[in-house]
């Protein structure tokens, strides 16, 4: 029998200022993973990305960081949960295409993402998110999610 989830990583935005007067717009596009077959040999990978826009002059190469799994309470690894609640589903975010750096808060061995290129009334900067979960997990068929907040600070 064939079975597959779908998936689905819902990023939040917090922005955070610290001594600095910023006027920045910071949106985030979720990680989509869609199906999902239990039975594939190969990590299901996606994209989502991090937009930040500044107004006024921006606070120096702000970084962004990415909490922990609201379901694992962590990093290593992060786990979406079956809407029904039988399941969960593990997964990571990654700050290069390689998804050998695990975008976190700096913690545990995660690492962040430091801007160098924000500036004042210019095209916003979109950072990709990279996501992926690794093949061969056994889990009820559903729809699986996770919550993250995303934060930018300076």
């Amino acid at each position: 029998m064939k079975g597959s989830v779908k998936a689905g990583v819902l990023l939040l935005c917090l922005f955070m200022a610290a001594r600095a007067r910023a006027a920045c717009n910071v949106s985030a596009t979720g990680v989509n993973f869609g199906p999902y077959d239990v039975f594939s040999s190969v990590p299901r990978d996606s994209t989502g990305s991090v937009t930040v826009s500044c107004d006024e002059v921006p606070p120096p190469d702000p970084v962004i960081s990415i909490g922990p799994s609201g379901n694992s309470g962590g990093f290593f690894p992060r786990k979406m949960r079956n809407s029904s609640g039988s399941g969960m589903l593990e997964y990571n975010l990654f700050t290069a295409p390689s998804m050998t750096s695990v975008w976190g808060d700096g913690a545990a061995g995660s690492d962040t993402v430091r801007l160098k290129n924000v500036h004042r009334q210019r095209p916003p900067v979109v950072v990709p998110v990279y996501g992926r979960i690794p093949p061969g997990q056994n889990v009820p068929s559903g729809a699986y999610g996770d919550t993250l907040t995303v934060t930018i600070s300076w």
